[in-house]
């Protein structure tokens, strides 16, 4: 059986559509959860440095935990509140190379929040040391459409928590 370490075990929990209970809690703890990675096979070239697309993967990954942090669900969001996010622009600095078996770091903050928009700032660490940083922008749009919405209340207020 696969155990999962207890560090990464999270209990899914519903978003709270009418508001955040307990947000100082919630937003404490998104800012201060970096999302570990180890680096294996399936993420390097031939010379076992990560492939540059695969920081992509990490970066979407930890922005899905930030959101799992404050008590989001993605699919329940689109499902019910007719919204999910779809990444418009990015830009991303390359600055040292990560390496099979590296244990890394993966951030998501929160630059700016707009009415459907949102903007992150992301960075991929090794130890204190900077390997990679982006600027990841994202709106919100209605999942039959994909036509911009504004970002559900809720979601809104916690997300300008973290600004």
């Amino acid at each position: 059986a696969c155990r999962v370490p207890g560090h990464l075990r999270r209990e899914r929990q519903r978003p709270q559509v009418q508001g955040f209970r307990g947000l100082e809690h919630k937003v404490q703890h998104a800012r201060v959860q970096p999302w570990p990675v180890r680096v294996y096979y399936h993420h390097t070239d031939a010379g076992g440095v990560v492939y540059h697309g695969t920081y992509l993967d990490f970066f979407e990954a930890a922005r899905i935990e930030l959101l799992h942090a404050l008590g989001f669900d993605l699919a329940e969001m689109a499902e019910t509140r007719h919204a999910m996010f779809i990444v418009y622009r990015i830009t991303v600095d390359y600055h040292k190379p990560a390496r099979l078996s590296d244990l890394l770091a993966v951030t998501a903050e929160i630059d700016r929040v707009g009415r459907a928009r949102v903007v992150f700032g992301q960075r991929v660490l090794r130890d204190a040391e900077l390997l990679v940083s982006a600027r990841v922008e994202a709106a919100c749009v209605h999942p039959r459409t994909l036509r911009p919405v504004p970002l559900p209340d809720a979601l809104r207020e916690g997300l300008q928590a973290l600004v």
